[in-house]
């Protein structure tokens, strides 16, 4: 068995506090992830630009911010789910690893929210792993029908015999996704789901890591003042165990799924 840990943060664009508070916490949450220590980190509201805070904020990034938080030490994917009037954010994975984009699903359910699942392959020292990363919706029915997407988009893109991650931020806080996530045989650790939101005070667990393939050993989440400060939800880490398997070279780039899915095109 080959160990590994992944993490998923929502970073709240890189921005926390509002008007004249308003400050730039994206560096901050790059020594946070260092600290961490993940070897694969998803990512959720992760901007690429946004042209008024750049000129308003001391010290914007020059690059997006997934960029920004990879840094030397992780290979980026990113994909925009959302585009503003002065910007746009998306999800991003993070990969010490070589990783490969296998496909951007737009699961928006409705006009106000626009949300999308970011499926990519890593490359491990224990064989391929897929990943998806995932964003969903404030409602619950929109979070039903997104879940229904997301295992469409399982059945039709990773093989049953595959090691699968999908993490996230749910916005589930009354835990209604388990059981249908369970029938793709998706599961999550045992015992009380961690609280991860609101930072501060954390009182309901958003986000979330199913595997499916994989060992799930054991789930914390860092918490104190820096990490209260850097955004509206705290991490959630996951160390985990993969079985080695045969090697299979990733796709090369010009074979890898770029297009973006419609309703997951299913």
């Amino acid at each position: 068995m080959y160990p590994l840990k992944l993490a998923t943060y929502n970073i709240h664009k890189g921005v926390q506090g509002l008007g004249p508070l308003r400050r730039l916490e994206i560096h901050n949450q790059r020594t946070g992830l260092d600290t961490v220590g993940a070897d694969v980190v998803c990512l959720q509201e992760v901007r690429a630009f946004n042209h008024r805070l750049a000129t308003r904020l001391p010290q914007w990034p020059t690059t997006d911010h997934g960029q920004t938080l990879a840094g030397e030490a992780y290979q980026c994917v990113y994909k925009s789910n959302a585009v503003t009037r002065f910007g746009e954010h998306g999800n991003a994975v993070l990969s010490k690893w070589p990783v490969s984009l296998v496909g951007h699903y737009d699961v928006s359910d409705h006009r106000l929210e626009q949300r999308g699942l970011l499926h990519v392959c890593v490359d491990t020292p224990a064989g391929p792993l897929h990943v998806i990363n995932v964003h969903l919706g404030l409602i619950a029915a929109s979070r039903r029908r997104q879940v229904q997407h997301l295992l469409n988009l399982v059945n039709a893109h990773v093989p049953a015999d595959m090691p699968l991650v999908v993490a996230g931020d749910f916005n589930d806080w009354a835990q209604q996704l388990h059981t249908p996530l369970s029938h793709a045989q998706l599961v999550t650790v045992q015992g009380p789901a961690l609280k991860t939101f609101p930072s501060r005070l954390p009182a309901l667990s958003m986000d979330r890591i199913y595997g499916r393939g994989v060992q799930l050993l054991s789930a914390t989440v860092p918490r104190g003042q820096p990490w209260y400060r850097w955004s509206d939800h705290l991490p959630l880490v996951m160390d985990m165990q993969m079985q080695r398997q045969m090697q299979m070279p990733l796709p090369l780039p010009s074979q890898v799924q770029t297009t973006v899915h419609r309703k997951c095109g299913l």
